[in-house]
C-alpha cells in the first residue's frame, strides 16, 4: 500500500486526540489516520473505521491486529454512519476525520478503471456490489445526461462535444475500456487542449467516478450524520480535494455556526506545506477544515 495520508500531523492536532476517547475514521484507506489515533487514544479508546474496498480492509485487519478490539472496521459507505453508529451503540465520539481523496492504491492497482493511465474495464465503483458503473453511464446514458455529468461534476468545457462523439461511436462499437474512452476524449477536444500539462481526460474521469459513487450526495449525508453522532465538544476534521467537496463542507460548517451548534476551529481552510506538496504532489489541492460541536 503506497497511499500517503494528507496533512496527517495537522489532522491529528486538530482532532485533539486524548487517551481513552473514541474516534471515527470515515475514510480508512491505508489507515494512516487510524494508526496515528490508535497510538494516542489507548489504553481503552477505540477507532471505528469505514471502508468499502475489500483489499484495504484486508490490509487494515493485518496492520491493526495488534490493537485487538480497539480497532473496528465496518464495510460500509460513511453516508450510513449514523445508522451504523446507533445500531452498534458506539457512543461518546470525540472526533471524526474524513479524507475525500482517492487512494493512490485504488488508482494504481484496483483494475477498476479509475486512472486513464492504466488499461482497465470502465468500472470505477468503490463498492463492487453496487449496480451502477462507468460502463453503464458511457454506453447507456443519454447524450444530455453524459454531457451534464461531465460539465457539472468535472467542469469539463468540452463536455457536449465529448458526449456527442461517445454516443455516436458507441452505436458502432461499445466503449468498455479506459483506453477506448481516452481515445474518444482525445478525438473530441482541440489539439491545444490535448497537449496541456493536465491530461485532457482528467476531468471526464473525475466526473464519471463521482457520478458512479454519488460522491457529493454521500459526502453531505456523511458530514450530517457525523455531526449528529458527535458528542458535545467533539470535532470533525475534513480534507477535501476539489471545489465541489469543499463547498459542501464549508456550507454545512457555516450553517452549524449560524445555528450556534458549532464553533469553527479553522476560520479559513488550511493547505499543505510546500514541503508536503513536494514530497506528495497529490496533496497540492487539499483543503483542511475543522469544526467543534457546541
Amino acid at each position: 500500500m503506497q497511499h500517503v495520508s494528507v496533512m496527517k500531523d495537522e489532522v491529528i492536532e486538530l482532532l485533539s486526540v486524548h487517551s481513552n476517547e473514541h474516534y471515527i475514521d470515515a475514510t480508512l484507506g491505508a489507515g494512516g489516520y487510524s494508526e496515528a489515533i490508535l497510538s494516542l487514544n489507548g489504553p481503552r479508546g477505540h477507532v471505528l473505521a469505514f471502508e468499502l474496498d475489500t483489499d484495504s480492509i484486508r490490509h487494515a485487519e493485518d496492520k491493526f491486529d495488534q490493537y485487538g478490539k480497539r480497532f473496528i472496521i465496518q464495510r460500509s459507505n460513511f453516508r450510513h454512519m449514523k445508522d451504523i453508529v446507533d445500531s452498534m451503540q458506539f457512543h461518546d465520539i470525540a472526533g471524526i476525520v474524513f479524507d475525500f481523496g482517492l487512494s493512490m492504491d485504488l488508482i494504481k492497482s484496483s483494475g477498476r478503471g479509475f486512472s486513464f493511465m492504466e488499461e482497465a474495464p470502465l468500472d470505477m465503483r468503490f463498492d463492487t456490489e453496487q449496480e451502477l458503473d462507468a460502463d453503464t453511464i458511457i454506453n447507456y446514458w443519454s447524450e444530455k445526461e453524459i454531457a451534464d455529468t461531465l460539465f457539472t461534476l468535472g467542469e469539463e468545457r468540452y463536455s457536449r462535444r465529448i458526449a456527442k462523439n461517445i454516443c455516436e461511436d458507441r452505436k458502432k462499437i461499445p466503449i468498455h475500456t479506459t483506453s477506448a474512452l481516452v481515445a474518444q476524449i482525445e478525438r473530441s477536444v482541440p489539439a491545444p487542449y490535448r497537449h496541456r500539462r493536465v491530461h485532457c481526460a482528467t476531468k471526464t474521469f473525475q466526473a464519471l467516478r463521482m457520478a458512479v459513487n454519488d460522491e457529493l450526495g454521500a459526502l453531505k449525508e456523511g458530514i450530517e450524520g457525523a455531526f449528529a453522532v458527535l458528542k458535545p465538544g467533539g470535532r470533525i476534521v475534513t480534507v477535501t480535494f476539489h471545489s465541489h467537496e469543499d463547498r459542501i463542507v464549508k456550507n454545512c460548517f457555516r450553517d452549524w455556526k449560524k445555528q450556534n451548534k458549532g464553533t469553527l476551529i479553522t476560520k479559513k481552510p488550511l493547505v499543505p506545506s510546500d514541503e508536503e506538496c513536494a514530497k506528495n504532489p497529490a496533496s497540492r489541492s487539499a483543503k483542511l477544515r475543522c469544526i467543534q460541536k457546541t
